[in-house]
């Protein structure tokens, strides 16, 4: 920084705006294509309409970068788990990512939440770290989609 200059505010919120976000994402992502010279991030979402309605009931987003399938959020109401349906969300993710060239999948879910149904598609654990409430813990989890 140039002497005189004013150094820049630095501050904390819980709610960013959108176009604050996307300008982290975008700049973080210009710097990756310079370093790797690859250009491939790409959102994906699999998603469940109600048939009466038409609106999402629930689904996948996550998106595809560097060879990688990111599994960002994944949730079905109570009333579509165990119909097999979970099983054909991911699948769906997991081809489209084979598609896009990626070689392996990452996610984390939580203790309580689905580390047997992603252990039942394939997926391993790589870790765990603990977080509250006490005896819960965050489950990272790997599949090769080789």
């Amino acid at each position: 920084m140039a002497p005189g200059t004013p150094a820049p505010s630095v501050f904390v919120t819980d709610r960013p705006d959108a176009e604050d976000v996307a300008l982290i994402s975008d700049a973080l992502d210009e710097f990756n294509v310079r370093e790797t010279g690859t250009d491939d991030r790409r959102s994906l979402a699999v998603l469940v309409r109600d048939p009466a309605t038409g609106r999402v009931v629930g689904g996948l987003t996550g998106r595809t970068s560097l060879g990688l399938l990111f599994v960002d959020l994944f949730h079905l109401p109570p009333a579509l788990r165990g119909t097999g349906l979970g099983s054909e969300i991911l699948r769906q993710a997991e081809d489209e990512a084979r598609r896009r060239g990626c070689r392996a999948g990452v996610l984390y879910t939580i203790s309580f939440q689905a580390p047997g149904f992603y252990g039942r598609q394939g997926w391993r654990v790589l870790g765990e770290v603990p977080c509250d409430p006490p005896g819960t813990s965050r489950v990272f989890m790997t599949k090769d989609l080789t």
